[in-house]
């Protein structure tokens, strides 16, 4: 399923506490998508949230997944998630220090206690080695119990996880040593300690793991400290402070110096000047008068006014752009799939290497110790949760760090597939042009003045809103021009404008509406021509042309330097899109192209082998934006095309887009980095402690350094991500 289609029904979130691994999100997932009414659902290990697709009971979901022995909780807003999520991760920090703490505390002393009295059970050390079980049990209990609840409940399940790894080791070590308390052998080492140590350390490697973790997601947190708590409202001319979140539509709204604007709106009185960054990335402030629209969450940089709430609530474009943040860096690009495969077979696997390990060992003659110790290594060592963080935190990273440039990122795989572009397809009008029509010439007949052709154009195209009118309009303000008496003014849509001027009858238009062959005139091939006629006598021409956006040149040859083949997809005729074309050293033109037909060029170039990203504005660009393997939707494009495409620009131009494409490849090698890390990490430490070296060196890892190894792991994994965020 799209994300555009996900968009589309009815979402549901949830807050789960006590997932470790790859494989807790598996199961999880699983038992999500088989609860009645679930289209799709996602869940992020990262910040523990499950996304749900479809028409299920809230009531439904979170017993689907306390089933599996998690807990669940929904989530009604961004507010309540993130209350929520920070009072979880608070009790979480806490209760993993606490943990560690005691647990290397009391490690420590255990292994303090072993030197003194010695390190194997003997008849004058048999009530300290007591003393020590019940000691350890104690504190297994309190540093362990998630992680045997968790084991427990993944069993009863027909599954398991990181937590029957370190159950299952430190369960099984301290295990052995009580029985050898009820049944002595002579010189056999206790494990009371270590299995205490290893809860230690693993508990350790969790804490600072979550530290590291939070960093992830400050980008968006940001984003939500945007959205003022208060805002001050008008009630009968009387005002009223009230919480942000209970502003309604129509609701006037005060706007003053300092503040952030606490919904989206439009001024109704009074001007302001407003840092729209967050939003926009334009760093200067712009001024807002009355009929603007206002944004929830920029600044107001001077002045003072009042404004119509609109948009409220999730409905704001602040709101807008957290959820689909959110939605982004919770969805799952391509590389995820393979690690999930990976992680339903991984813990079976070691676990069986561990059972192999050391049955290898005791038939060739060591004791029952040396293969527990091998056992338990094994286990310790392979914990998956490297696997399970390495792509979801360069996920979170790279949309994060994406948002920050001015780019809102709808559907992750596109920022993997990003990466393997090669080729850009630009619309022209709105894309690498401005889109809006401007004068580049005047010409004038039959000695005319160009003063009085002002004067008469403007004073009729000032009584016309199509967009040439405004151009003219604009052109002749910007040459002084002066409004002259026109009289039984009529508009002929598609064609001009007519009136009387002192008994003559006034025309503008294209040429069939003057009367006259265009061809018999100067004209040039990138400019729409309007003509100015007197009593049919042609006096004047207007020549306009849309403009190249400033940088669009400067990005096109950035990308060209890149490697990226550059063309332009346009509707516009062939001679004006070779003009622009030329002038901005484009690769290619494919001109004159109808609306349903782009789609069908981009998916031509597709059958030549190219990887195509597709930048638009239009509703006729949507089908060639969702053809694309990547679609870029220009800042302020239709909503259509916003909705479309996988990319969508927050701020106008196109300098983020020569941004997002090779950052995109930095986010796929750094998930790589991670994931072949983690893979590495594996392949080499489980033979280390399966014992592969000891008969030639003598040397055995031990399970308390395995612990630390394994904490390690992920802890580089986190680290790993955090580069991304970095400039």
């Amino acid at each position: 399923m799209s994300v555009s289609d996900k968009l589309n029904t009815n979402e549901q979130q949830l807050l789960i506490d006590g997932m470790h691994c790859a494989a807790c999100v598996k199961r999880v997932e699983k038992a999500l998508n088989k609860v009645n009414g679930v289209n799709f659902a996602s869940v992020n290990l990262v910040d523990q949230i499950a996304f749900v697709q479809g028409d299920a009971q809230a009531t439904s979901l979170v017993q689907a997944v306390e089933k599996l022995g998690f807990h669940a909780e929904m989530l009604e807003s961004e507010e309540s998630r993130r209350a929520k999520q920070q009072a979880q991760t608070a009790r979480t920090l806490s209760h993993k220090k606490w943990q560690f703490r005691v647990a290397l505390g009391v490690g420590a002393g255990l292994m303090l206690l072993g030197f003194i009295i010695g390190m194997h059970l003997n008849e004058n050390n048999r009530f300290a080695w007591w003393l020590a079980a019940f000691i350890s049990l104690a504190t297994m209990y309190f540093a362990g119990k998630d992680f045997f609840k968790g084991a427990w409940m993944s069993l009863k399940n027909g599954a398991a996880n990181m937590d029957t790894l370190v159950a299952l080791s430190t369960g099984v070590a301290w295990l052995y040593s009580f029985s050898l308390l009820l049944f002595p052998q002579p010189n056999a080492p206790l494990y009371f300690e270590a299995s205490v140590m290893i809860l230690g350390f693993i508990s350790l490697g969790k804490y600072l793991e979550l530290k590291a973790k939070q960093r992830s997601s400050l980008a968006l947190e940001k984003l939500l400290d945007l959205a003022p708590k208060q805002a001050v409202i008008f009630e009968e001319n009387i005002a009223k402070i009230i919480p942000a979140k209970g502003i309604k539509p129509e609701m006037r709204v005060q706007a003053l110096t300092g503040d952030r604007i606490a919904v989206d709106g439009i001024i109704e009185s009074g001007s302001i000047w407003v840092d729209e960054s967050m939003l926009t990335g334009e760093a200067l402030p712009i001024e807002k008068k009355v009929g603007d629209a206002v944004h929830a969450g920029t600044l107001i940089a001077d002045g003072a006014a009042i404004y119509i709430a609109t948009q409220v609530g999730s409905k704001t474009a602040l709101a807008r752009v957290i959820h689909a943040v959110r939605h982004a860096q919770s969805s799952k690009p391509p590389l995820a799939k393979f690690v999930d495969k990976v992680a339903a077979i991984f813990v079976p696997v070691v676990v069986s290497i561990a059972l192999i390990a050391s049955l290898v060992w005791l038939s060739l003659g060591k004791d029952f110790a040396f293969a527990l110790s091998i056992f338990t290594t094994v286990l310790i060592i392979a914990c998956p949760c490297a696997l399970g963080l390495a792509i979801p935190l360069s996920t979170i990273a790279g949309v994060a760090k994406v948002a920050e440039f001015g780019i809102l990122v709808r559907n992750i795989e596109a920022l993997q597939a990003a990466s393997e572009i090669d080729t850009l397809v630009f619309d022209k009008t709105g894309t690498l042009t401005t889109g809006e029509m401007q004068v580049v010439s005047v010409e004038t007949y039959q000695g005319f003045a160009k003063e009085k052709l002002l004067n008469l154009a403007y004073s009729l195209e000032q009584q016309a809103s199509h967009p040439i009118a405004k151009a003219i309009v604009k052109f002749a303000q910007q040459s002084n021009a002066q409004l002259e008496i026109v009289e039984n003014v009529e508009v002929t849509k598609g064609l001009g404008i007519s009136g009387n001027y002192e008994g003559q009858r006034i025309r503008i238009g294209n040429a069939a509406f003057i009367g006259i062959e265009s061809e018999n005139h100067a004209k040039q091939d990138f400019a729409t021509l309007v003509y100015l006629s007197l009593d049919g006598v042609l006096i004047g021409q207007f020549s306009l042309a849309d403009q190249l956006r400033s940088e669009a040149k400067a990005i096109v040859q950035q990308c060209q330097q890149a490697g990226y083949h550059c063309l332009m997809l346009t509707g516009d005729r062939q001679t004006s899109a070779e003009y622009f074309a030329a002038q901005l050293g484009l690769n290619g033109v494919i001109a004159e192209v109808l609306p349903d037909q782009k789609a069908d060029k981009i998916r031509q170039l597709q059958a030549q082998g190219r990887k195509v990203a597709m930048i638009g504005d239009g509703i006729n660009d949507a089908p060639a934006l969702a053809q694309a393997h990547v679609g870029i939707a220009m800042h302020q494009g239709s909503d259509i095309a916003m909705e479309t495409a996988d990319l969508s620009l927050m701020q106008p131009g196109l300098t983020p887009v020569a941004k997002v494409l090779p950052f995109s490849q930095r986010v796929l090698t750094n998930m790589k980095q991670s994931l072949l890390g983690a893979f590495i990490y594996n392949i080499i430490a489980i033979p280390v402690a399966a014992g592969v070296l000891y008969p030639f060196t003598g040397w055995l890892l031990n399970p308390m350094i395995a612990a630390i190894a394994m904490a390690m792991s992920s802890i580089t994994v986190v680290l790993n991500s955090q580069r991304l965020l970095k400039d």
